[in-house]
């Protein structure tokens, strides 16, 4: 079974603009062959998007975010020590802490990770686009 990690706007873009999601993302949502992932490091990017007044949200992310989640179906995957261990292994190429956590979780993982950010495919890590 193919494990794919959602990158935070393309959790986001699912529940507030579909119509953003990539075709090949949106096909592969209703495969029943992929298992797929929210990570805790996207729910904590909200939440600092969020009260820095980035992101706006019809409710505050506690109350919005865990329905969102267990709506969606998507398993929740808690920040690993290993992921943060792998920062240190990584090319300073993407300056965005929480996109680098998603990115060292993929890779310690073995999982694909969903993203339309142009410069995470600079790293050795399986991206669906």
């Amino acid at each position: 079974m193919r494990t794919i990690l959602l990158d935070t706007h393309i959790f986001l873009w699912m529940h507030h603009e579909p119509e953003k999601l990539p075709a090949k993302i949106g096909t592969l949502l209703k495969n029943k062959e992929v298992r797929w992932y929210v990570s805790q490091i996207s729910v904590w990017e909200i939440q600092v998007k969020y009260d820095t007044g980035k992101l706006s949200l019809p409710t505050p992310p506690g109350e919005c975010i865990p329905n969102l989640i267990t709506q969606s179906r998507l398993a929740y995957q808690g920040l690993q020590d290993s992921a943060v261990f792998m920062l240190g292994k990584l090319p300073m190429i993407h300056r965005d802490p929480f996109d680098r956590l998603l990115i060292a979780t993929c890779i310690v993982n073995g999982w694909t990770l969903a993203t339309q950010d142009e410069q995470i495919p600079k790293y050795p890590v399986l991206t669906l686009t």
